[in-house]
């Protein structure tokens, strides 16, 4: 069965954006997901893991405040991925892409689109200025949830899983940025999303000279009396046999 070109990229988009998804909702939703210590009842002595009702219930001030805070962060990236998916979109919709030409080349045609290139300058950076302030908010989210951390810690899962969601967040937010400052820079549409991989297909420049280098060694002669600098000489040992006789 064939499928158009355009519709298997939506389905690449939306299953990225569905795994991503998740990743940020535990990545900035930190004071649900990271275990933190709560009393057993009637013992104060032995801790416990708090569930997520618990931690959700939590009425300390400080633990509250971070938790709506969280949950700014998290609204921050659901604008930032809604203007995400909006310019793939109009990328799939309008444009393509095509392994034989260099990525740069689009510059040059779209300009004799004008509309286009205007929508897609304005996506660019719209795009790239929500990255910058759901970044800043984020930063300052990880701040506060350090205070937590250290004051509700119970385990090493809390450090593992802290550092590891957070992360995780981060390298979602570097790659974006990535992207977005390339594309205003550049004035070109990179995708949020669609990765392709690396083929290796010539030899390294440096292992080319070093095996030039090589060979030039090899085939120049050896001037008599002249000794290259790169040649050790080891000292001729007598033959042992050779001494025995001569006593």
């Amino acid at each position: 069965m064939f499928f158009d070109h355009d519709i298997v990229q939506r389905i690449k988009v939306f299953g990225i954006f569905t795994l991503q998804f998740y990743k940020v909702m535990t990545g900035t939703m930190l004071t649900l997901f990271i275990p933190q210590a709560c009393y057993t009842d009637n013992d104060r002595n032995q801790l416990r893991i708090c569930s997520l009702t618990e931690n959700y219930e939590n009425t300390e001030v400080f633990h509250k405040t971070t938790f709506y805070w969280n949950g700014f962060s998290f609204f921050l990236f659901i604008m930032t991925y809604i203007l995400e998916l909006r310019r793939e979109h109009w990328a799939i919709k309008y444009l393509d892409i095509n392994n034989d030409i260099p990525d740069n080349a689009l510059k040059e045609k779209i300009i004799l689109e004008p509309d286009l290139d205007r929508v897609m300058d304005r996506l660019n950076k719209f795009y790239f200025r929500s990255l910058v302030v759901t970044s800043g908010v984020y930063c300052i989210n990880v701040l506060l949830m350090i205070k937590i951390v250290i004051s509700d810690y119970h385990s090493v899962s809390t450090l593992s899983c802290f550092f590891s969601f957070v992360l995780l967040v981060l390298m979602k937010l570097y790659n974006s940025l990535s992207v977005g400052h390339q594309s205003v820079k550049n004035d070109k549409m990179m995708s949020a999303f669609m990765n392709e991989f690396v083929s290796y297909n010539v030899l390294d420049s440096d292992y080319l000279e070093q095996k030039e280098k090589e060979k030039l060694l090899i085939d120049k002669p050896i001037q008599k009396g002249i000794i290259p600098e790169d040649i050790e000489i080891v000292p001729k040992k007598k033959n042992t046999s050779e001494k025995i006789e001569r006593l």
